[in-house]
């Protein structure tokens, strides 16, 4: 094992790489044309942010690409059409495997993926209809024989003495001070400060490194779970410690394993429904797995996939994933699943949210059935059960607080009923009110929403970027560096941004828009509060949300916060507003090319804070 591999200690390792220049030659370097100051407003000594190529004119001569030939039978162009974006064939709606899959996915880039809609795969073109969903289920994964499985070994849990003299009373009084429900046969007793736990010596050291002072209820329960090798159900609110509640027992599992030999897959796959959620899940690994030389990649749409690929065959012992990538480079068999002896569903719910159970079912088609499966959520929705009874088998459950909807308590909660006129100018009398260079996340339903407010913040003088799923992966990857760094302290997004989004010290969460479920407003707001932390969370309501203020209202007094008289009064005109609510859709079309225009607006003169 090469201890120099900078898969061990880059989460960075190709997400920032181009495509293979090998293949194609050199490609000549595009610099971005930008408008005005550099765009998060940062003074000197201020990096600027990463180069975006654009999209559309001719190819580059000398060393690039070669000349592109128009075929003799013309294109047949969808929407978008033919200006020549990246690569030759895969705008949306081509054929040919690559570009979008889903929300997970953003372009590839190359011969097969152009990240343009030129070429002749333009949105709703003549090759593909466009529809990501239909591109993976006719992606056909090879049919797995599991008659002759080596054993393998998945009970690792050694219980530590003062854990085995606890007693019943003992246990019961610490489970319900913490609101930990468990269920299940043979439930093993929670442990009450890391060294009970009995990870190796690595583990504790970056734990008491990252200052944590005592594991969070659901790694107190979780972690002799999954330590015991049982299928395990867990249930916690955001910012609630799930990921390492996972991870650390992933690292024993791996190192009681034989090691990888070369064509081997993974031991361990984490799926998620989101890149972000993914990267920040590897970044989190890679804390740990560089001591103990285990070896993790993320696989992802909106990246080449080159460099992915070429972890895949070196070989890793953890790969986390997007479901339409993971597909993908099953399809290609650049990676096979024979050896996964233990899958983690994190945001179990959000995935079948984004319609990801048909890809979901592919996946997890191709893994032993004999394998450890813990399956994570932060809610408990019929479906996400309906799915757990069809993949898990006998499995332990731990429910942190309710099962039920519920807000984080340490987040207060302030509910502004108002007409959608009034918007914008009271975002600005908040921010003025309480920005202080501390971060401030605003949520839209829409694309386009979330753009035009980002600009007229811009034009005002406010530093704010946007992010949502038109955006290509370079740039939302900048836009969240600039917003954990306080470079840019204001950050716009759709509910792209809702799972899996942890970034420290969040003041104050916005819903502009209310969201079309009351899951994604708990996991919005959960933006805020996390790790004890306290936060604050408005939310502006409007008539045509009126379908969901009589459970809004019940999410509020269980949290104990105050419930406004005009939100109360709603609750007799919902049938009258409830048809009015806009759906979440695909809004605009995003700059997949480069920088979007929104983020690229020079900042007003008159600087408010």
């Amino acid at each position: 094992m090469n201890p120099y591999d900078n898969r061990y200690s880059d989460p960075d390792s190709y997400r920032h790489r181009h495509h293979r220049s090998d293949l194609m030659g050199q490609k000549t370097p595009v610099v971005p044309t930008m408008i005005g100051p550099v765009p998060h407003g940062g003074g000197a000594g201020v990096p600027p942010p990463p180069s975006f190529a654009g999209r559309g004119g001719p190819p580059p001569v000398g060393g690039g690409y070669p000349a592109f030939e128009r075929p003799s039978s013309g294109f047949s162009v969808g929407r978008g059409g033919g200006g020549g974006g990246r690569g030759f064939s895969g705008g949306r709606g081509s054929n040919f495997h690559g570009g979008d899959r889903r929300n997970d996915a953003g372009r590839g880039r190359g011969w097969n993926s152009g990240s343009g809609r030129g070429g002749g795969g333009g949105r709703g073109g003549r090759f593909g209809g466009g529809d990501p969903r239909r591109e993976l289920d006719n992606i056909a994964l090879p049919k797995q024989d599991f008659g002759d499985l080596v054993p393998f070994e998945k009970n690792l849990y050694f219980e530590n003495p003062s854990i085995r003299a606890m007693s019943e009373h003992e246990v019961v009084t610490f489970r319900a001070r913490r609101e930990i429900t468990v269920e299940g046969h043979d439930v093993p007793r929670p442990i009450r400060i890391f060294h009970e736990a009995n990870f190796p010596d690595y583990c504790l050291q970056v734990i008491a490194k990252l200052g944590f002072v005592e594991p969070t209820p659901i790694q107190a329960q979780g972690w002799p779970m999954a330590l015991k090798g049982r299928d395990l159900i867990g249930i916690a609110e955001t910012g609630s410690g799930k990921t390492l509640a996972y991870l650390l027992p992933a690292f024993v599992h791996v190192a009681a394993q034989p090691r990888l030999v070369h064509g081997d897959g993974p031991i361990v796959l984490v799926l998620a429904p989101t890149r972000e959620l993914a990267v920040q899940i590897q970044e989190e690994a890679l804390k740990f797995g560089s001591k103990a030389n285990i070896r993790s990649t993320c696989i992802y749409g909106g990246a080449p996939k080159g460099p992915q690929i070429r972890d895949l065959q070196r070989g890793v012992e953890i790969v986390i994933a997007t479901p339409g990538r993971l597909i993908d480079m099953l399809g290609a068999q650049h990676v096979n699943l024979r050896r996964v002896t233990y899958l983690v569903l994190d945001e179990a719910d959000r995935m079948l949210d984004m319609g990801f159970e048909p890809q979901i079912r592919k996946i997890v088609s191709q893994i032993r059935p004999d394998r450890q499966t813990l399956y994570w959520s932060a809610t408990w929705p019929r479906e996400v059960e309906a799915l757990a009874r069809h993949f898990l088998h006998n499995p332990y459950k731990v429910i942190i607080g309710s099962q039920d909807l519920k807000a984080n308590q340490s987040i207060k909660q302030v509910v502004e009923v108002m007409m959608d006129l009034e918007k914008y100018k009271r975002l600005i009398k908040l921010l003025k009110e309480v920005m202080d260079g501390s971060r401030i996340l605003i949520f839209m339903e829409t694309k386009k929403g979330c753009d035009q407010v980002t600009r007229q913040l811009r034009m005002d003088g406010w530093a704010a970027l946007s992010i949502h799923g038109d955006k290509n992966q370079a740039e939302r990857d900048w836009v969240l560096a600039e917003f954990k760094s306080g470079r840019s302290p204001i950050m716009t997004a759709t509910d792209v941004a809702a799972r899996g989004l942890d970034v420290k010290d969040i003041k104050c969460v916005v819903n502009y828009d209310f969201p079309s479920s009351l899951e994604d407003y708990v996991h919005r707001i959960g933006r805020t509060g996390r790790a004890g932390a306290r936060g604050t969370a408005l939310t502006f309501f409007t008539e045509s949300n009126a379908k969901f203020a009589r459970d809004l209202i019940k999410i509020l007094q269980e949290a104990g916060q105050i419930v406004p008289p005009s939100l109360s009064a709603m609750t007799r005109s919902a049938g009258s507003f409830g048809g009015n609510f806009r759906s979440r859709g695909r809004g605009g079309f995003g700059n997949r090319g480069m920088i979007s225009g929104s983020n690229t607006v020079p900042l007003g003169a008159g600087r408010p804070w």
